[in-house]
C-alpha cells in the first residue's frame, strides 16, 4: 500500500486540481457517443437472449403439459424442473465466464457466449424426449450465465462515465423486452416455433460483434496499446484525442498490481468492492422478485381477468417501462438514490402484499396450494373484487420498485467497482451467488409459504427489503461521473475531487 501511495496516478491523486477535471470535461465534450451506442447496442442483444431464455418456459410449459406425445409431456414436476434447471446452468455460466473473459477477453467471450444460446434452442427444437429438453434448457442457461457477466463488463469498459449509467442500465432494459418478447410471441407460436424464435438474437449478435472492438482496458492489460487506441478512436470518435484517455488508463493500470492474490483480500480496493457486490446480489434474490412473479398468474384470476396471458404481458410492460426510466435517469439521479428509493417501494408493497392475503387467505390453511385453490372458488369465496385489486395494485407497485433500482442497479454496480486484476473473478462470485439464491429462493418458496403462512412469508421479504435501503445507505457507494479509475480510488481511500 504504501508502494502505491508513493506512485499511484494523477488522475487519483490527493492533489488533484481543478484543471486535470477541466481538461478531462474538455475531452468528453469533443467525443461522439454514435460508435458508442452502436457497440452497446450489439453487446445488448446478448441479454436479450438472456430474456428470451427466462421467457421461453412460461408459454412453453402450458403447451409441453397438455402435449400428445408421451416422450414431451411434462408432469407438474418435469415442468417445474425445466423452468428452474435455467438458474443451474446460469450458475455454471457465471463461474465459467469469469474464467474466459480473461483468458480469450470481452469481446471473444460475448461471440463464444452465442453458441451454447444457438445449440441449445436447437436442441429444444429437435427435442424427442424430456432430456433433450432439459439439457438445451441447461445450455441455454449456461449461455446467459457467461452474458450476465460479459455484458456489464463490456459495457463498463467501453463506455465513458457521462453515459456509462445509462448504457449499463440497458442490460436489465434488454433482459425485460426479451421476457416480454417471448410472452408476446408466445401468444401466436407454438413452442418448437418459439424456440426457433429465441435463436435468432443470439445469432445476430455473433454477426454484430465480428464488427466490435475489443475494450480498452482489456488490450492494455495485455500490452496492446496501438490496438486500444484504435478501440478508443472507434469508440469515441475523431474529434476526441484518444492517446489521452488511452495514457490515463494505461496509468492507472501500471500502478495497479496485475495479478491476484490470496493476500490481495486485504486491500480495502479488493475486499470492499467484493464484499459490497455479493451482498447486492444475494439481497437482489431476497426481494421476493421471483415470489411476486409465480404469483402473477394466480393475482390476476383473482381480479377476474379472462386472459392470464395477456396479463403476464402486462406484468412484462410494466417492467421494461420502469427499467428504461432507471435507464434514463441513472446518471442523473444516481445509483444510490434509486436503490433507496426501489427498496422502500418494494417494502411497503409487500407489506400491503401480507395484509393482502392475511384478510383473504384461512389462516390455517395458507400454503400456496390453497390460494391457487381459493383462486378457481373450490374450497373458499372469491375475495371482495376491491381486496383483489389490492393485490393487483401492490403487484405492479412491487415490479415499478424492483424495475427502477434493484432489477438494472446491482448487475452496473458489479461492472464499476472492481479493479482489473480482479474483475473477471468478483463478477464470476458475484453471479454465482445471483444465480444460487435465485435456485434456492424458487425451490423452497413452496416450503417457507408452509412453514409461515402466505402472510408472513411477504412480510419477510418486506423486512428484508427494509434491510437493503439500510444496506445501500451506508455501504453502497455513488458512482455517478466518476471513472472506473476513480472509483477504485475511492475504494482505496485515495481519491479526493
Amino acid at each position: 500500500m504504501d508502494d502505491y501511495e508513493e506512485t499511484r496516478p494523477l488522475l487519483v491523486n490527493d492533489e488533484q486540481t481543478d484543471e486535470d477535471r477541466s481538461e478531462q470535461d474538455s475531452y468528453l465534450d469533443k467525443v461522439k457517443n454514435g460508435k458508442l451506442y452502436i457497440a452497446t447496442f450489439a453487446a445488448v442483444l446478448g441479454p436479450l437472449s438472456f430474456g428470451f431464455v427466462l421467457g421461453y418456459s412460461s408459454p412453453a410449459i402450458p403447451e409441453l403439459r397438455k402435449i400428445q406425445d408421451p416422450r414431451l409431456q411434462l408432469s407438474i414436476e418435469e415442468a417445474s424442473w425445466f423452468g428452474s434447471v435455467v438458474t443451474i446452468g446460469a450458475a455454471l455460466g457465471g463461474l465459467l465466464g469469469g474464467w474466459i473473459v480473461e483468458k480469450i477477453g470481452r469481446k471473444l467471450s460475448l461471440m463464444f457466449c452465442a453458441l451454447p444460446f444457438i445449440c441449445g434452442f436447437t436442441i429444444i427444437i429437435a427435442a424427442q424426449n424430456h432430456w433433450m429438453l432439459y439439457v438445451g434448457r441447461v445450455l441455454t442457461g449456461l449461455a446467459s450465465g457467461v452474458t450476465s457477466l460479459v455484458v456489464p463488463l463490456y459495457i463498463s469498459e467501453t463506455a465513458h462515465e457521462r453515459v456509462r449509467g445509462t448504457m449499463g442500465s440497458c442490460v436489465q432494459l434488454m433482459v425485460v423486452i426479451g421476457i416480454m418478447g417471448a410472452y408476446i410471441t408466445g401468444l401466436f407460436l407454438d413452442w418448437r416455433w418459439l424456440a426457433i424464435a429465441s435463436s435468432i438474437p443470439p445469432t445476430i449478435m455473433l454477426v454484430f460483434m465480428c464488427f466490435m472492438p475489443e475494450t480498452p482496458r482489456f488490450l492494455l492489460s495485455q500490452g496492446k496499446r496501438r490496438e486500444a487506441e484504435e478501440a478508443l478512436r472507434f469508440l469515441r470518435g475523431p474529434d476526441a484525442p484518444a492517446e489521452w484517455e488511452c495514457a490515463r488508463i494505461e496509468e492507472a493500470y501500471n500502478n495497479e498490481e496485475q495479478s491476484f492474490s490470496l493476500a490481495d483480500l486485504k486491500d480495502p480496493g479488493v475486499f470492499k468492492p467484493l464484499g459490497i457486490g455479493i451482498m447486492m446480489m444475494l439481497l437482489q434474490q431476497l426481494t421476493g422478485i421471483n415470489a411476486i412473479m409465480f404469483y402473477a398468474e394466480t393475482i390476476f384470476e383473482q381480479a377476474h381477468f379472462k386472459s392470464s396471458d395477456v396479463a403476464t404481458v402486462i406484468v412484462a410492460a410494466t417492467q421494461v417501462v420502469f427499467t428504461a426510466i432507471a435507464a434514463a435517469i441513472m446518471d442523473k439521479a444516481g445509483r444510490k438514490v434509486l436503490l433507496i428509493l426501489s427498496g422502500v417501494t418494494m417494502c411497503v408493497s409487500e407489506a400491503v402484499f401480507g395484509v393482502y392475503f392475511k384478510l383473504t387467505v384461512k389462516h390455517n390453511n395458507s400454503s400456496l396450494t390453497s390460494v391457487l385453490i381459493d383462486a378457481q372458488g373450490s374450497l373458499a369465496e372469491q375475495p371482495p373484487t376491491d381486496l383483489a385489486w389490492l393485490a393487483v395494485g401492490s403487484m405492479g407497485l412491487f415490479i415499478a420498485g424492483f424495475a427502477l433500482g434493484w432489477g438494472p442497479t446491482p448487475w452496473l454496480v458489479m461492472s464499476e467497482i472492481f479493479p482489473t486484476r480482479v474483475r473477471g473473478l468478483g463478477s464470476a462470485l458475484c453471479v454465482l451467488t445471483n444465480w444460487t439464491c435465485a435456485f434456492i429462493v424458487t425451490k423452497t418458496f413452496q416450503n417457507l409459504m408452509d412453514a409461515i403462512t402466505s402472510a408472513g412469508t411477504f412480510w419477510m421479504f418486506s423486512g428484508l427489503c427494509a434491510l437493503n435501503v439500510i444496506f445501500t445507505a451506508i455501504f453502497v457507494p455513488e458512482t455517478k461521473g466518476k471513472t472506473l479509475e476513480e472509483i477504485q480510488a475511492c475504494f482505496k481511500g485515495t481519491y479526493q475531487r
